[in-house]
């Protein structure tokens, strides 16, 4: 398979943070176009069978996906597993373990936003969860939308979700080196995505793939929903200084909030080693 296929890696149904389905999402980028697709849900893997069924009713081939919150340098970080078994015992404990903390931390978030005049917030939050153990600061994000107390979600994220802010709780996850070891325990593959959204110094990305790949992870994304042009070529010459592999995804999670249809991104640069060249005897056709 080329740098060319068009392989869709990263993606949310309603399982964590998305607003589709994993029928609709396959649906919809088998109608893309998508070749080769991964569902990736929040620190879940529970709609990953049905994923798969889903893409091959479509036409698709299938890598099984997860993306799992890592502290990291005081900021959260998001690990993409690609192609491990999806009912391997550890890393479905792990993720079960670290969903745990969300429940705490959005009550939390919704004390804050009380203080500020906005009440309810836990409650209707939960009406768009699909999951309540995955309630996130997108749920919350919805409903101040709905509520009218923001134009949009990234209006809500500006004035309410971000440090310093009303809503905003820090949440510890898992750490880098339990991410990595129970995707590649399950034999699957860790990738960092999005690597260009972190508020990293230099250094401290230095830092994160030195780690990351001394953990056992092998590879980044490269072109990814929310980067830019620029960061397309900036993660290209880092994926060949660090010897990774690179991944594609859009990072899709519901047709009226995402930067990036199913898709619709361009492909990889020529150069790098694409995941699926490293992953075929786990891609489900």
């Amino acid at each position: 398979m080329s740098s060319i296929l068009n392989a869709d890696l990263h993606c949310h149904s309603v399982v964590s943070d998305g607003t589709l389905t994993p029928e609709e999402l396959a649906t919809r980028a088998a109608a893309n176009g998508v070749e080769l697709w991964a569902l990736t849900d929040h620190d879940e893997i529970g709609g990953q069978h049905r994923a798969a069924a889903a893409a091959r009713a479509n036409g698709m081939r299938y890598l099984t996906g997860t993306e799992i919150s890592v502290t990291f340098a005081g900021e959260t970080v998001h690990i993409v597993g690609l192609g491990f078994d999806p009912d391997d015992a550890a890393i479905s404990q792990g993720l079960y373990d670290t969903r745990g903390g969300r429940g705490k931390r959005a009550q939390e978030m919704s004390e804050g936003l009380a203080k500020v005049g906005i009440h309810g917030a836990y409650e209707g939050a939960l009406k768009f969860v699909g999951n309540p153990e995955l309630i996130s600061r997108t749920h919350f994000a919805r409903f101040l939308v709905e509520q009218g107390h923001c134009r949009d979600t990234p209006e809500v994220f500006r004035k309410f979700l971000t440090e310093g802010k009303p809503g905003y709780v820090p949440h510890r996850w898992a750490t880098l080196k339990d991410a990595v070891h129970w995707i590649t325990a399950a034999k699957g593959m860790a990738v960092i995505a999005h690597p260009g959204r972190y508020k990293f110094t230099a250094n401290e990305e230095y830092a994160l793939f030195l780690e990351f790949k001394a953990h056992g992870g092998q590879a980044i994304e490269v072109v990814t929903g929310s980067h830019t042009p620029a960061e397309f070529v900036e993660y290209a010459d880092k994926a060949l200084e660090f010897d990774f592999a690179a991944s594609r995804g859009s990072d899709f999670h519901s047709p009226d909030e995402s930067h990036c249809d199913l898709g619709k991104l361009p492909p990889l640069p020529g150069a790098l080693t694409p995941v699926w060249e490293l992953l075929g005897d786990r891609i489900q056709q």
